[in-house]
């Protein structure tokens, strides 16, 4: 299950090339608008409201689709933050984050404005695939975590480069389900 970035849609290049990888790997990928994209608005709701709302598709979507079935969440920027937030209360068996903003652009010398203790808290493995001129900072590997850096920015515009990242990490993380 994939969210999006802050700045709405499901259709960038970086979220498209986990999605085939997963889909060539026989994974099925359920990619996750929220409430405020689909209702038009372009700014996002509070963190409390963003996490409630990815739980309840969950809850959806194990009622039904996903029922019985191990699952690995994720998303880009905003969305990463959702899933990494959210992973021990869904259950899930891996966090996969693209563009993960570790701070505002700007702000990486404010220890108030960091995001890491977010990525720090998932506790089943994490592929952070991240640009390497990304403003928002880039987290360190940790044990458990796997950061792949690519060529590009926040935005992660190359595809085959992402698509490289989590089909060398996704083999590692399926079995164990």
């Amino acid at each position: 299950m994939l969210g999006h970035g802050a700045a709405g849609g499901v259709g960038t290049t970086d979220l498209v090339a986990a999605t085939a990888v997963a889909n060539q790997a026989g994974i099925a990928v359920a990619l996750v608008e929220q409430p405020y994209v689909v209702a038009g608005r372009r700014s996002p709701a509070p963190a409390k409201q963003l996490d409630a709302a990815w739980k309840t598709v969950v809850d959806e979507l194990r009622s039904d689709a996903l029922e019985g079935l191990p699952l690995i969440v994720g998303g880009r920027s905003a969305g990463a933050r959702v899933a990494c937030r959210t992973a021990a209360e869904v259950d899930a068996i891996a966090v996969l984050c693209l563009a993960f903003p570790v701070h505002p652009p700007g702000k990486g010398d404010d220890p108030t404005k960091s995001r890491m203790p977010e990525l720090d808290a998932v506790a089943v493995p994490v592929l952070v695939v991240q640009g390497e001129s990304d403003p928002f900072g880039t987290p360190t590997a940790a044990p458990g975590r796997t950061v792949a850096r690519v060529p590009g920015n926040h935005s992660l515009p190359n595809g085959d480069a992402v698509a490289a990242a989590v089909a060398e990490w996704l083999p590692a993380v399926v079995p164990a389900a």
